[in-house]
């Protein structure tokens, strides 16, 4: 597939690759296979010029042909002419191998707890069910069972579906933004294994204090901020927990700790769709989730798995936020779409949500995170943007609100 001595078919600029990007991003997620967008099956893509080859791991009852030709139809006013696809489908269990001797089963490897400190010898009671009877379940919490925090009015969190899209630098501009327009916030670190807020604070060498058995938040230019990064050693300190252990401190982070009365207190979520997410989705009330993605076709197709694990859990999405759309360059002022352009409108029109707002790619804005001082708090050129993302949140975040249980003791 990889072709390392291609010729350029016709030279393009980079804003017309940009815009034949993403528009071959929009066809691609707008597809279904089934009920499904043929973007979420995508596991390699290349386009040269007019040529488009892609990688696919289609439902086994899928037409590949019918798809080529569809496909085809759709791009080709894109300026895409050929498409190839190289198709994987599910093995055909009751086909060609229903007569083969069945072969006998194999048990899974014996598996050890590296994290563990000492072993346990296995019994033969730990070997064998003690009984025949099913396990009793208990139906996981729903967000309509969850009662409001009593000091706390919203609670948000950002997300995205993947790693390396501005998240956390979102984050923290949106909640100083928040506390900008008069409202009080806090900001709880839930990124467990990869925990920044505490240096984009300019927090990063103060330990919360203990009282009553109870943390309290570190004051960070007003806010109310706890993170994991705020009680290890050094910033160089990994959290090297398994599922179990970090989905426990995130709620002992949310439970144990003193908030005071707040307005929004705005989560940072890590990157994904894993256990500390449903664990979040499943025992903390949240009013509405924020999604945070760059218009790159990867990004996106992670937005997507994002939005649709908060419909699952019954969480509203308040909106998507596109970070990184343009850039401008420092020497000339050309602005350029690096990623790609039209990626948030599109999952917002997908998913019938507002596009609260779209980011520039610049370097000021990472600068100043670096340096504790986040653009909102610096009342730098960019500043006016994440004032007008929370703007639009605060204008839409009423409908969403839970009803408070004042009479609610801890």
């Amino acid at each position: 597939m990889f072709n390392f001595m291609k010729k350029k078919s016709k030279a393009e600029t980079p804003q017309q690759r940009a815009e034949r990007d993403s528009a071959v991003d929009k066809v691609l997620l707008g597809y279904e296979v089934g009920t499904v967008s043929i973007a979420t099956m995508v596991t390699g893509l290349e386009r040269d010029g007019q040529v488009l080859t892609l990688d696919l791991r289609l439902p086994k009852d899928s037409n590949p042909e019918q798809i080529q030709q569809e496909l085809g139809q759709l791009l080709h006013p894109h300026g895409i002419k050929t498409i190839h696809m190289n198709v994987r489908l599910p093995a055909d269990v009751k086909g060609a191998g229903a007569s083969l001797p069945k072969a006998p089963p194999k048990s899974m490897p014996k598996t050890t707890d590296a994290m563990a400190t000492h072993a346990k010898p296995a019994t033969q009671a730990d070997q064998q069910p003690t009984s025949s009877e099913p396990p009793i379940t208990k139906a996981a919490p729903t967000q309509a069972s969850l009662a409001s925090h009593p000091r706390i009015r919203h609670i948000i969190v950002v997300a995205s579906g993947k790693g390396g899209v501005g998240k956390s630098t979102t984050t923290v501009n949106i909640a100083l933004a928040l506390q900008k327009l008069g409202n009080r916030v806090g900001v709880l670190d839930a990124d467990i294994y990869g925990p920044s807020m505490p240096t984009m604070l300019g927090v990063a060498d103060i330990k919360p204090e203990l009282e009553n058995e109870q943390f309290v938040p570190v004051e960070a230019h007003s806010i109310a901020m706890l993170s994991i990064g705020s009680l290890l050693d050094s910033d160089n300190t990994p959290v090297a927990w398994r599922g179990p252990k970090a989905t426990g401190a995130l709620m002992q982070l949310y439970n144990q700790t003193n908030w005071p009365q707040l307005d929004y207190l705005v989560i940072d979520m890590p990157p994904g769709t894993g256990d500390i997410q449903l664990t979040l989705a499943q025992r903390i009330p949240v009013t509405g989730a924020v999604i945070v993605t760059t218009p790159q076709h990867v990004a996106l197709m992670d937005a997507q798995k994002g939005v649709e694990m908060f419909n699952k859990t019954n969480i509203p999405v308040l909106g998507v936020v596109e970070n990184m759309a343009l850039h401008t360059c420092s020497n000339c002022n050309h602005t350029e779409a690096i990623f790609g352009s039209g990626g948030g409108e599109f999952i917002a029109e997908q998913y019938q949500v507002p596009l609260l707002g779209q980011l520039p790619l610049a370097s000021g804005i990472r600068a100043q995170v670096d340096k504790g001082v986040p653009s909102v708090l610096a009342d730098d050129e960019f500043a006016s943007y994440y004032l007008s993302i929370a703007k639009n949140i605060e204008a839409n975040i009423a409908k969403f609100a839970k009803p408070v249980d004042d009479k609610r003791i801890f």
